[in-house]
């Protein structure tokens, strides 16, 4: 299953995915979703200016590229975050 969402901030993001009935469900998707055989990352952020560039395109070229270089302000993950400005950033 994928999804491609936009936020308008970080910080809301990792509200959303870590609580409610969100972080219920990533509890439990073992009974809905066959398990990956080996570990893979699941998800990546970027940062944009524009929605309409926002694209399946565009997340699969920045999914590779964490793959292949780990976290920038490219793309990166909750582990390793950076602001609007690419600068390293912890969430709150």
């Amino acid at each position: 299953m994928l999804t491609l969402t936009v936020w308008r901030n970080l910080e809301s993001l990792y509200r959303f995915t870590y609580s409610g009935q969100h972080i219920q469900a990533l509890r439990d998707r073992s009974k809905w979703i066959e398990p990956y055989p080996e570990k893979h990352l699941s998800y990546v952020v970027w940062w944009t200016e524009k929605v309409k560039d926002v694209s399946w395109e565009e997340a699969f070229k920045r999914y590779n590229y964490y793959i292949q270089h780990g976290p920038t302000f490219f793309a990166f993950d909750f582990k390793h975050t950076f602001d609007e400005k690419g600068e390293r950033f912890l969430i709150e």
